[in-house]
């Protein structure tokens, strides 16, 4: 339930999923090694030192980040050569922050929360077979994400200061890219009785810049998967997956504060994760069609550019309905 994009329809099929995904993050790394905030603080310098109250290192770190997302989703096969997909995403973040006094030293200050909820970026695709033969086949991914989730959000914070001005918030905390993205790929599936495997590339490919002067990281991602049916209701996977991302080209002018999350080299990275999973399908009466599955993903390795908080676990529950 993990892999996006990874069957085709026969022509006149439909699909609705609907997906929920939790995601939390916790604590911070420096490239592989964890870092603590009072470390955060008295070692790492502030891009934007020397601009108008701002301090020469970090006085703001955060602790821990939840993103919830629930996806929408409906395939639609016209013919046995293509398959549509549209894809609606409503977006939860909240990232809890520590703030450290003054300008200088490691003195706490107090804690803050940030959050920020709504639609997000918009993605069309279409899904290509382009080999079937015996157990194997092969089709490929070809999307498109349009720019519909907001990168313009604002939250109140806590300063060294100690005051609590509204601020538009760090990339991470936005609910889109702000730019059409391409999001290419193919996808092999193989199976043999009980047993079935496969693997997926896929990339996001980012077209420009948005109307904020920057644009994120591109992405390549490497899935493979293997699956075996215990009951005839029932089967169970194993997912491995390493992916990387490139750090955000260029800045918004109005994100300027003393926290790594306003840095934009302080983004993407080199990681491989771990995903285990199940998968319950309805196999006679109302509900044949119907599927539901889980997926739990640990991270195995993580290579954070600059400073970032680290990925801890995340979870994936969905539905599919077909027919």
């Amino acid at each position: 339930m993990g892999v996006m994009g990874d069957h085709t329809h026969n022509a006149g099929e439909w699909m609705f999923s609907y997906r929920f995904m939790n995601m939390s993050m916790k604590d911070n790394k420096k490239g592989r090694d964890s870092i603590s905030p009072e470390q955060i603080v008295s070692t790492v310098s502030n891009p934007f030192a020397g601009q108008p109250m701002q301090p020469q290192t970090l006085r703001v770190v955060p602790l821990e980040m939840t993103t919830q997302m629930h996806m929408l989703g409906l395939m639609y096969a016209p013919s046995d050569k293509v398959t549509l997909m549209l894809m609606a995403n409503y977006i939860e973040k909240e990232m809890d922050h520590l703030t450290f006094q003054g300008g200088s030293g490691t003195t706490r200050l107090g804690k803050f929360t940030t959050d920020n909820r709504g639609w997000g970026d918009t993605k069309i695709g279409a899904l290509i077979p382009v080999y079937e033969q015996g157990k194997h086949s092969v089709h490929l991914n070809a999307g498109l994400s349009l720019p519909t989730g907001s990168i313009d959000e604002e939250d109140d914070v806590l300063t060294p200061m100690n005051t609590r001005p509204t601020l538009r918030m760090p990339y991470a905390m936005q609910l889109g890219s702000g730019t059409y993205d391409l999001e290419p790929g193919v996808t092999y599936n193989g199976r043999d009785g009980l047993v079935s495997w496969g693997g997926q590339y896929k990339a996001v490919v980012r077209l420009g810049e948005n109307d904020e002067d920057y644009t994120l990281g591109d992405k390549h991602e490497l899935t493979g998967w293997g699956a075996y049916r215990v009951l005839p209701w029932m089967s169970t996977s194993l997912r491995l997956t390493a992916r990387t991302e490139d750090a955000i080209d260029g800045d918004d002018s109005r994100i300027r504060a003393p926290i790594q999350t306003a840095n934009p080299e302080n983004y993407g990275g080199d990681f491989v994760d771990v995903a285990i999973g199940a998968n319950l399908v309805g196999q006679s009466g109302a509900i044949r069609g119907q599927r539901l599955g889980a997926e739990l993903s640990l991270p195995l390795h993580q290579d954070y550019n600059g400073v970032q908080m680290e990925m801890d676990w995340m979870f994936t529950l969905a539905y599919q309905y077909s027919w």
